[in-house]
């Protein structure tokens, strides 16, 4: 497989990936290094893991797996960013407990399957068409890795812009991005 073929796809594949760390930075009004390494290396594992998931499956889930994939990443991008909205609306007081790290644990779990869903179809797809998928998994991996680092990188500059409202801003991107997966399929 050609590589000026294989890195736009992953470049496709890692933009939810980049759009989602710049939403989580915005609602936990930056990330440390930790943060973003640990989110970084979740949503890279996921987008190395799920095509080989995906080639492995086979033809024989393949229609049903498309049928609902977008619908899962939908929901869980969702609820996650409605999550986020209410948070930001309900107006915490100052000796009120810190926000949860979205960068552990079953939100980074969600965050992490719901970013890559899109990468289990493409597996199903060269499963389908007879190619092997290890080496593409590892460039859209280290694609997806790359771009969760650049997307925390730049949040704090959408949070300088964003103000006190970064959380609101950020739930509406995860929001966004979950439509857009499940219109992109859709339409």
């Amino acid at each position: 497989m050609n590589l000026l073929f294989i890195i736009p796809v992953a470049l496709a594949l890692a933009m939810d990936a980049f759009a989602v760390s710049v939403g989580v930075n915005l609602s936990q009004k930056g990330l440390s290094k930790v943060q973003t390494l640990r989110m970084a290396s979740s949503f890279g594992f996921f987008q190395f893991i799920m095509p080989v998931m995906g080639w492995l499956a086979g033809q024989t889930v393949m229609e049903a797996i498309e049928t609902v994939d977008h619908w899962v990443a939908f929901v869980l991008l969702f609820l996650i960013g409605t999550k986020m909205i209410y948070e930001s609306l309900k107006g915490k007081k100052k000796e009120d407990k810190p926000r949860e790290d979205q960068t552990r644990g079953f939100v980074l779990l969600l965050l992490s399957l719901a970013t890559s869903i899109d990468a289990l179809a493409v597996g199903l797809s060269f499963a389908a068409l007879g190619q092997t998928v290890f080496y593409l998994s590892v460039v859209f991996g280290s694609v997806a890795f790359l771009m969760t680092v650049i997307g925390a990188k730049i949040g704090p500059l959408f949070g300088r812009v964003a103000g006190r409202r970064a959380e609101l801003l950020g739930g509406l991107v995860l929001i966004f991005i979950g439509a857009k997966i499940l219109l992109d399929h859709l339409g």
